[in-house]
């Protein structure tokens, strides 16, 4: 086979990521296999699985295999596919539709050592498989019943089949989904894929092209546990928080904590012992018989936690965690097993807002706006990593967001997301497996059912409420987790409704709120019929302002694209022609890589005379669209809306569409912008009637801050229009004056610069915006013909992992505008991924500077071989030594 050009370097540090790291575990005594796997085809292995499983049969000359990992992952990190994620080299991968099952099945064998003493007991545990697989271990069949659905974890009890001494084998035969679906074109293909219990968007969606493999694979954690007799199991954890609480409290109400587990006692005998934690130097226990062969649930006494260290969404307290070890001794033999859980004290509320008709959620007692992005996943190819969790889920804390949602086209989120949301306060609505696209919701000529037929979906209900009950135990101590959610503008068949809503979440939550569907009369009256979801284009930005849409949209967004470095991270050189405003047609990676039109969005701008000059222009489109999405909502938050959720904050492909970064964790103007109209307290102007605003999405009261407006023109000069004292009240908004007159006035012939400022009596800023505001064309004249000049950089590491960059401009000179900064290598001049910044794209006025810190992991990043970048609108390109 032949493949076009691809390029691998880009995606191979992500990837090498899942073989290194170090998994803590939760047990008492757990190892990840997650090294030494070997794999085949189907077709190339003629022996049965009990053969396979014997270490005398020799698999020196199979392919080396990345577990956890999907086929499509081993075949690219062996090179034997094209990367599909550049340029166009997807369309070079067989995909299984035309191929048939048989070319994506696979063996997948591992040999192993475990050592094991008297009385112990030897667990396999599988995390995710899609979609079905045999499983053997020396010559035995481990699992006697079918083991399926990509959502169902599943333990074994090898004792008894593993070797006194020596290597073990273990082979597991993992087979396509059951329906594969034909990738059409549409919305998850022909939407047969939803026939399975399993993710949807790997048919193709609008954002992305199909996944060849459906991510057939062992794609999560495979794992060797010991324990005793018993085995402490899906531990559950749920804090009370009554009344209404403050964040900055040094002195808290009592809070309450209520903790269970499943105990499952593997031997032949009844076994007597203690269940126990301790915390806050006191210790809750239970003792308890289990009978031979059985699980048991066992619920500990209620335990009051004395002035609880409380956890808050980001911006608005601490995201404080406590740690417990779960313990099961048993009464002759001491420690069976153990399990180490974090959690927040915290309780999630929600409340009916009759003025908004929509729900608005309470934290701790106190209510919170909702100021969300749309999550699909990390990697479509399902290589996830602490790492990249980690870095992603910074991102959305530093877009000063507090809620994730996870679309219900792609999967329950792993652990390790969870953890990241912990740490950085991100709450989290998690949607089951379903979307109206695939289910039903609307006639679609692409799809190769009908609706009444879709609208049964997927094929196996009861495994589909098995699978909703294992994830909810996996997910449900996270302090994170707000919501569950049926699926995507659609909800689930009325069976699978009926055990979610009554026997699965009852059962094994009992906490969260559940909403049928994402948009669903109960979050969110949808009284506006088709106006409501979305846009998902540009917009003009009026829109967000002034046109009024659901209570509490949960999709509402834009665009994305990226710069040049972004460009060419996965368009090769020869296509990097950019759309014009009069040709409609589209290079063919572009409309590959789903662009969405910018064309008349960035004509005010100038036409772009190249990919790179496309690129800069699109930048300051992105800026303006995320910062205008976020203050028109906020503009009126308690009055129309008690929260909005963007579509989409990022991709899991390299798609252009829907990103805050791209897929390699790089972000673009849309992030800055966002963050800028997001922030705590946030001061800004209204474009369409002129008026200076305020929003503060805090918990505290503001008196007595100084409100500064003035202009800049285009040669720098500065007017003062006002200076006047105000306060606002916590979460709230709150309107002072207009401008409009003024600036239809200095703003006519070329357009003006507009800065806004909240001083405190110190005269430091607690908020400041930049505005540019075209002329009376609606054109930014001016700004295509700024006078160029130069900007004093200086930069210095200031702590392990931080860096700060000062910025400064000389009297006489104009505006230094929009400034992107960017830690780069020194030999290549490419960004260094990821890095953060605490602000970006930035402007600075003559006899001004601005200080931007930078944060970095200094385990992955060497300082002594990179630098700083700096690229702006009107100053040229400069390289500065990092003392």
């Amino acid at each position: 086979m032949t493949f076009k050009k691809f390029k691998l370097q880009l995606i191979i540090p992500l990837l090498t990521f899942a073989m290194i790291y170090s998994w803590q575990a939760h047990g008492q005594d757990m190892e990840e296999l997650n090294s030494g796997w070997k794999c085949a085809p189907i077709k190339e292995v003629t022996i049965s699985g009990k053969q396979l499983s014997d270490t005398g049969y020799d698999i020196s000359s199979w392919l080396p295999a990345t577990v956890p990992g999907t086929v499509l992952t081993t075949l690219l990190n062996n090179k034997k596919i094209p990367d599909p994620f550049y340029g166009m080299n997807n369309l070079d991968i067989p995909d299984i539709y035309e191929t048939g099952r048989d070319h994506y099945t696979y063996w997948f064998v591992n040999d192993f050592e475990v050592s094991s003493k008297k009385n112990e007991q030897i667990w396999l545990n599988f995390r995710g498989i899609n979609y079905s697989c045999d499983i053997f271990l020396n010559g035995n069949k481990v699992n006697a019943q079918p083991f399926k659905g990509m959502f169902l974890r599943k333990s074994f009890n090898i004792t008894g089949l593993l070797k006194d001494k020596g290597k073990n084998r273990l082979a597991v035969i993992v087979y396509p989904p059951d329906e594969v679906g034909n990738p059409n074109g549409g919305q998850g293909g022909d939407g047969i894929i939803a026939k399975n219990v399993s993710h949807q968007y790997v048919a193709g969606w609008d954002w992305i092209q199909p996944i060849r493999d459906r991510n057939t694979g062992i794609w999560d954690k495979v794992t060797i546990e010991k324990t005793g007799s018993v085995n402490v199991k899906n531990p559950h954890l749920i804090t009370k928080v009554p009344g209404e609480r403050s964040s900055d409290s040094a002195i808290q109400p009592d809070a309450f904590l209520d903790v269970a587990a499943e105990l499952e006692n593997a031997t032949k005998k009844n076994v007597e012992g203690t269940l126990s934690y301790e915390l806050n130097g006191e210790t809750v226990s239970k003792d308890v018989t289990l009978k031979a062969n059985s699980t048991t649930k066992v619920q500990l006494p209620e335990f009051t936690i004395k002035n609880p260290k409380l956890w808050w969404p980001n911006m608005l307290g601490p995201q404080n965690l406590y740690s417990i070890k779960l313990t099961f001794k048993e009464k002759k033999e001491g420690i069976s097993d153990e399990e180490n859980i974090k959690f927040g004290v915290r309780e999630i509320t929600r409340k009916w807002n009759d003025h908004t008709r929509s729900m608005q959620i309470m934290v701790n007692g106190k209510k919170v706006f909702i100021k969300g992005g749309n999550w699909i996943i990390s990697d479509a190819m399902l290589r996830f990593t602490p790492e990249r969790y980690d870095a992603e889920i910074r991102f959305h804390k530093d877009m000063n967001l507090n809620l994730i949602r996870i679309w219900g086209g792609a999967l329950t989120e792993r652990p390790e997301f969870y953890e990241a949301c912990d740490k950085y306060g991100l709450l989290v609505i998690q949607d089951f497996w379903i979307s109206a696209d695939c289910n039903g919701k609307w006639l679609d000529p692409m799809k190769l059912e009908d609706q009444w037929t879709r609208r049964k979906y997927p094929d196996d209900h009861n495994l589909f409420i098995e699978s909703a009950r294992d994830m909810v135990k996996m997910i449900r101590n996270h302090p994170s987790l707000a919501i569950y959610c049926g699926g995507n503008e659609i909800t689930p068949p009325i069976d699978i409704m009926d055990a979610l809503q009554n026997e699965v979440l009852p059962e094994e939550d009992g906490t969260r709120w559940f909403i049928t569907y994402s948009n669903a009369d109960s979050m969110s009256f949808n009284f506006l019929g088709g106006n409501g979801d979305g846009p998902y284009t540009i917009q003009d930005t009026e829109v967000f302002w002034n046109h009024k849409t659901w209570p509490f949209n949960s999709e509402v967004g834009s665009v994305g694209v990226g710069d040049i470095q972004s460009l060419k991270r996965f368009i090769p050189e020869e296509n990097l022609v950019p759309p014009t405003f009069n040709d409609s047609t589209v290079d063919k990676v572009w409309d590959y890589h789903k662009y969405i039109g910018y064309e008349h969005h960035i004509r005010p701008y100038g036409d772009a005379k190249d990919a790179e000059d496309f690129g800069r222009k699109a930048q300051l489109v992105n800026y303006n669209q995320y910062r205008a999405l976020m203050e028109g909502f906020s503009s009126h938050i308690w009055d129309w809306y008690t929260g909005t959720i963007i579509w989409k904050t990022q991709n899991p492909w390299t798609a252009m569409r829907g990103q805050m970064y791209d897929y390699y964790l790089d972000p673009n103007a849309c992030l800055y912008g966002l963050r800028k109209g997001s922030e705590p307290v946030h001061v800004m102007y209204n474009h369409t009637d002129g008026m200076v605003m305020a929003v503060n999405n805090t918990f505290d009261t503001y008196h007595n801050l100084m409100l500064r407006i003035e202009s800049v023109d285009m040669e720098g000069n500065k007017e003062l229009f006002t200076q006047v004292i105000v306060g606002i009240e916590p979460s709230s908004s709150k309107k002072y004056l207009s401008v409009k007159n003024y600036l239809d006035k200095v703003a006519k012939e070329k357009g003006i610069f507009l800065r806004l400022q909240l001083l405190d009596m110190n005269q430091q800023p607690v908020a400041e915006n930049f505005y540019w505001v075209p002329d009376a064309k609606g054109e930014y004249s001016g700004i295509k013909n700024m006078p160029t000049t130069s900007i004093n950089v200086e930069a210095k590491k200031t702590a392990k992992g931080k860096i700060e960059v000062k910025l400064s401009q000389n009297a006489n000179q104009p505006v230094a505008f929009f400034n992107r900064i960017s830690v780069v290598d020194k030999k290549t001049g490419k960004r260094v991924l990821p890095v953060f910044y605490d602000d970006n794209y930035v402007s600075v006025i003559a006899e001004e500077s601005k200080t931007i810190t930078i944060d970095y992991d200094p385990a992955t990043i060497d300082l002594s071989n990179s630098e700083i970048a700096i690229e702006g609108w009107n100053v040229s390109n400069q390289h500065i030594q990092i003392q």
